[in-house]
């Protein structure tokens, strides 16, 4: 392929993945926006199989064999509840691919086209440094938030006297690195700046906390694209440029829209820590109070006779798999002339977008999911607040604890409903660790078990 139809094939493709993220951005367009995705990648990866630069399609095809196998095997296992830390487990693999290719170019630039061992381009090196540096830091970065979401590490904050200034060291530190080695074509500073960001990867993910991890998996969704762009120019690549600087500024983006959305510092994400220094990371606890018990009759005679039914999904209706049977009862209550809808927190669940990803696979109409601005006012006219499992997104200590982890985060205000039906396995903390103290208001009946198993009851006992 010549380069003039690579070149149309390639604006094609970036043309297709803009197109892509405009249809990502509404319920309504997401399935034609992820083909429209889909259908740019494809373009691109058969121009890039039709450039005469490649050497050999025997190893292409291996590769191909093995990344396609396993793909489709995690695609076909994964739990809907999995989906946060396998994102970060993605980001991983794209922070650690930029490091190989950097360092594949470094021993082999005759192969790039950015000069000859000991003559690299100045600008190559650059590039190469940088997408390495990000690469680094988005690998080991990732790895910590999948351990923190798969709970093989504690999601409280790990802090330690000076870590930010040990942050900061370590970062112009990085930035001398990345000098020395566009000037001298350094190996030793290389590999300097390979350990050195691989160890800042950790430092800057270890102190945020659970509750923050949404906010994360973006952040370090923006930092992966950022990673692929620096490695775009080293390989001459404008697709991958162009979809680096995408993925890179819409995560961003999209990180800014959510710390705004939970009373963050967008630049102590990017720094890391925010979360933990600040505030105490021990539990608020309510002591010595007992909690209201229901069940599933009580819950389903009340919503039955009430006007306006809020449900407030969260990571507890992922768990148990709860979406379906929560759309059937709300049916049933739309049957009885109960007006029902749905109040999603920007931050429920563990990723972005996790709870309407959920709701949708279980064909909720998307005119009854509301964000929580568009919503929380309503709480005051609704009759019922029926939360499945969401628990930090809806604590009042966010308002009221100075000292609390999730102390600012704007949370749903369920507690301003007449009722409040809270459906939990047990009266443990939620994800950040802290005690919810609307267990004990006058308002809140505790719904004990299962959310499924308890929602399908409810189910039964408005038929």
């Amino acid at each position: 392929m010549n380069e003039d139809l690579t070149a149309l094939a390639y604006l094609i493709s970036a043309i297709c993945f803009i197109l892509a993220l405009r249809g990502l951005s509404s319920p309504d367009t997401a399935r034609r926006g992820n083909l429209i995705g889909i259908a740019g990648m494809v373009i691109a990866i058969g121009t890039t199989l039709a450039s005469p630069g490649v050497l050999s399609y025997t190893w292409i095809a291996i590769g191909i064999l093995i990344g396609g196998a396993i793909g489709t095997i995690i695609a076909l296992k994964i739990q809907m509840t999995a989906l946060p830390q396998l994102v970060a487990a993605f980001h991983s693999l794209v922070g650690l691919a930029a490091v190989f290719v950097a360092s594949a170019a470094l021993f082999a630039p005759d192969a790039y086209g950015i000069g000859s061992v000991g003559e690299i381009k100045t600008a190559s090196l650059i590039e190469m440094s940088i997408g390495t540096a990000i690469g680094a830091i988005t690998f080991t970065g990732s790895i910590v938030a999948f351990a923190k979401l798969q709970g093989l590490v504690s999601g409280t904050p790990l802090v330690f006297s000076g870590q930010h200034t040990l942050n900061a060291l370590l970062g112009v530190s990085a930035v001398g690195l990345v000098f020395w080695f566009s000037t001298t074509e350094s190996y030793v500073a290389y590999w300097a700046l390979v350990v050195l960001a691989l160890a800042l990867g950790f430092l800057i993910i270890l102190p945020i906390g659970g509750a923050d991890m949404p906010v994360v998996v973006s952040m370090l969704n923006s930092y992966s694209g950022w990673a692929a762009c620096g490695i775009g120019f080293t390989l001459g690549n404008t697709l991958l440029i162009i979809t680096g600087a995408l993925v890179g500024s819409s995560g961003a983006i999209l990180s800014y829209i959510m710390c705004k959305g939970m009373n963050r510092s967008f630049l102590s994400v990017i720094l890391g820590g925010f979360g933990g220094e600040e505030s105490s990371t021990t539990a608020h606890v309510v002591t010595d109070q007992s909690v209201r018990r229901g069940s599933a009759e009580d819950a389903a005679f009340i919503m039955k006779n009430g006007g306006k039914v809020i449900i407030v999904p969260g990571y507890g209706m992922a768990v148990a798999q709860a979406q379906h049977a929560v759309r059937e009862m709300a049916d049933a209550l739309k049957a009885e002339g109960v007006d029902v809808s749905y109040a999603i927190h920007p931050v429920a669940g563990r990723m972005p977008g996790h709870m309407n990803v959920l709701l949708a696979e279980a064909n909720v109409p998307y005119d009854e999911v509301f964000e929580l601005e568009e919503i929380n006012h309503e709480f005051t006219t609704a009759d019922v607040a029926y939360v499945i499992g969401a628990n930090d997104v809806t604590n009042p200590a966010a308002k009221t604890d100075s000292s609390s982890p999730i102390f600012g985060m704007p949370i749903l205000d369920v507690e301003k409903a007449r009722t409040v039906l809270f459906v939990k396995r047990s009266m443990g903390a939620g994800y950040a660790g802290v005690e919810n103290e609307l267990f004990f208001r006058d308002n809140t009946m505790m719904l004990f078990g299962d959310a499924k198993k308890m929602t399908e009851e409810i189910i039964q006992s408005l038929d």
